[in-house]
């Protein structure tokens, strides 16, 4: 139970800091919409995987940040996609982001497959 509360202390204090920095280099960028950019996901993930390097190890960290990578990588597939769709075929908006999630998916697990596994 002891060990528990510590890792927990130790992942607000961790990623408090990580957040703080990534919303201080969001509201240094112009213009400002980047300060949510950069106060969400990357504050987030490396914040994990400073957690995972100190409990589970490098190794296992080293897999958890290329599978961020590959998520992030189909993700940027499906932004452009989406975005494609809405500006140019000007779908309605949660049609298109809902059927076009299996495309995220499917990218993430195509990557995850041929790199990964």
């Amino acid at each position: 139970m002891q060990a528990r509360v510590k890792e927990i202390i130790l992942r607000v204090i961790v990623g408090g800091a990580v957040v703080s920095a990534f919303s201080v280099l969001g509201t240094l960028l112009k213009p400002q919409s980047f300060a949510g950019l950069f106060g969400a996901a990357p504050s987030v993930a490396l914040a994990t995987l400073v957690l995972t390097v100190s409990k589970d190890g490098k190794a296992f960290a080293s897999t958890e940040a290329r599978s961020m990578v590959l998520g992030a990588i189909a993700f940027a597939v499906y932004a452009c996609v989406v975005s494609r769709m809405l500006i140019r075929r000007r779908t309605p908006a949660l049609p298109t982001t809902a059927l076009t999630m299996i495309l995220w998916f499917g990218c993430a697990f195509g990557l995850w497959y041929a790199l990964l596994s």
